[in-house]
């Protein structure tokens, strides 16, 4: 989500706003998804809530950080292997973005595309046209649209009508499938079956477990940018919700946990203390962790074996020197899927 200095000539960003379908949840359903997640033990609230327009603004921020390398990685390795990577596309292809990314990351797509059209879904409306207006005046002659939505639960693509017959891209980047415990990554993969359609072609980003000191310093960076990025979701339940809460009542923590290959990202209590939201009041103890995201991290077979159980063929891999970070390119397979043996 980040846009950084690459060498990229776009010029002035002056755009049209980018024409955004909303599909929010209502604020009801907020209200349930964070009240379903303060009954779980540990406590935990949906990664997607972090995502208001000052969430999205510090992830920017996250992405600069010279602990978090895993940015530029990605972007490197789309820059270098688009051509390979978008193999087999037709013209015309509509590339859909889940998660608006930023213009670095998908324009080595939509330059290796011919008379590509894209969609940008993400649960941000800030970010779609903070994106849309720089995509717009990177690829002028591209048809865009935006989708303001859930893409964890999104059931359909509403698209204009001479949309509907383009074959499609799936592109999932960022390693924002980590989000997802395994059991509801098979299923989201599954899920974007459906969405791509027979013809359709998946890339996605996917971490791989290294140095679990490199990995905690990436999510912990000295600067307290992903701090802050972390702490005001508790912002946002106080503005959106009018929930009652201290943000500094709570310190941030990330943890590796190896023995389930992800980090665990974390506000603890410092001491006893009250969330009260609607008719809901939660009592947390001193040292209580409420969990804001996982970030699973799989190394190459897993993920190629969670796919297929997706229902998803691995065609093609890319990755950095250190193998720490893969590109990888998927299509359907002819089987269902069977998330049944997905297991956390």
């Amino acid at each position: 989500m980040a846009d950084m200095d690459t060498g990229m000539r776009i010029g002035p960003v002056s755009a049209a706003p980018l024409t955004v379908i909303d599909r929010h949840p209502p604020a009801p359903d907020v209200l349930a998804a964070v009240r379903g997640g303060l009954a779980q033990q540990p406590r935990q609230l949906p990664a997607w809530l972090l995502y208001d327009r000052r969430g999205s603004e510090l992830f920017a921020e996250i992405c600069r950080q010279p602990e978090y390398t895993l940015t530029a990685t990605e972007l490197a390795l789309l820059r270098h292997h688009a051509g390979p990577l978008c193999a087999g596309c037709p013209a015309g292809t509509l590339v859909v973005e889940f998660g608006a990314g930023s213009v670095e990351k998908v324009s080595p797509l939509l330059e290796a595309l011919a008379a590509p059209a894209y969609l940008a879904v993400d649960i941000s409306a800030s970010a779609l046209q903070a994106v849309g207006r720089r995509l717009q005046a990177a690829h002028p002659a591209v048809p865009m649209l935006g989708l303001c939505a859930d893409y964890g639960t999104l059931p359909d693509l509403p698209l204009p009508a001479d949309w509907r017959d383009r074959p499609r891209l799936g592109f999932f980047p960022g390693s924002s499938l980590g989000n997802f415990d395994p059991a509801e990554a098979c299923r989201f993969l599954a899920g974007l079956r459906p969405l791509l359609g027979s013809r359709g072609q998946l890339l996605i980003g996917i971490d791989q477990p290294r140095d679990p000191a490199a990995i905690e310093a990436a999510y912990d960076d000295r600067a307290g940018v992903t701090a802050a990025f972390e702490l005001n979701v508790l912002h946002r339940l106080r503005r959106e919700l009018g929930a009652e809460v201290d943000p500094d009542g709570f310190r941030y923590r990330a943890t590796w946990e190896a023995d389930r290959s992800r980090v665990a990202m974390a506000l603890v209590s410092i001491g006893r203390q009250r969330l009260r939201l609607a008719d809901l009041e939660v009592v947390f103890s001193d040292g209580e962790p409420l969990i804001t995201e996982y970030s699973y991290k799989y190394a190459p077979a897993a993920f190629l074996e969670l796919a297929a159980r997706a229902g998803w063929q691995g065609l093609d891999r890319r990755c950095d020197d250190a193998d720490g970070f893969s590109v990888h390119r998927l299509q359907p397979l002819a089987a269902a899927p069977d998330c049944s043996a997905s297991a956390d």
